[in-house]
């Protein structure tokens, strides 16, 4: 069993609603954090911009039903019902065919490039992949072995990288220096990669701490 980090850039046509407003706005990222099994699209987005940003991406959808927006530490969470996923049906129907599990979150990046992890059997996630370059251009970011419980106390080598490229900006000095831009800059990656990369460096540092005490 193997568990896959990918990430997509699709073409116009089948680029998301939700996505397209993501890059008509001041938000860079949206987190697709959890959703429902059934035909109703009840989902629960958290987005890094603050409230009224957020309620102006999701207002514009036209599947929306119903929405709820909460304020968090690191922006705003916000829960959403909806007619449907809106969702291009050749994503749909390459999703169910796929014989593999999908893990949360899916990333929506204001750059088009859509982030999400699989989890399967090789042959089954060679198939996906195949299938799903047909849709846009896929890359692999990170390929593990699957696990039962996961490990964020194991640090990546891009997430070593952030940490150390941190430290060069003086982006944990007190007072702080540098930014999670000038972290990017280093690391030649969006500001929004940089982020998530620094993110799951700092859980995974504070996860290890804590399990050796």
């Amino acid at each position: 069993m193997k568990r896959v980090q990918f990430s997509v850039t699709y073409p116009d046509r089948f680029v998301h609603p939700l996505q397209q407003r993501l890059m008509e706005t001041q938000i860079s990222r949206a987190e697709l954090l959890m959703w429902s099994p059934t035909d109703d699209a009840t989902t629960l987005f958290w987005c890094d911009g603050n409230r009224e940003a957020t309620e102006q991406l999701v207002t514009g959808l036209d599947s929306l039903l119903v929405s709820t927006a909460v304020d968090v530490s690191d922006g705003t969470c916000v829960f959403l019902q909806q007619a449907d996923y809106e969702f291009s049906p050749a994503i749909l129907e390459t999703i169910a065919d796929a014989a593999v599990i999908f893990l949360p979150p899916v990333v929506f990046l204001e750059t088009g490039e859509v982030q999400f992890e699989a989890a399967g059997e090789s042959a089954a996630l060679s198939t996906f992949y195949e299938d799903l370059s047909d849709l846009g251009v896929v890359t692999v970011e990170q390929v593990h072995a699957f696990e039962r419980r996961s490990t964020p106390s194991a640090l990546t080598d891009r997430q070593r990288a952030a940490l150390e490229a941190a430290v060069s900006v003086g982006y944990y000095e007190v007072p702080r220096n540098g930014t999670v831009a000038d972290v990017a800059a280093v690391l030649e990656c969006s500001s929004s990669t940089a982020g998530e990369l620094l993110r799951k460096a700092e859980a995974a540092v504070v996860t290890g701490f804590l399990e050796r005490r």
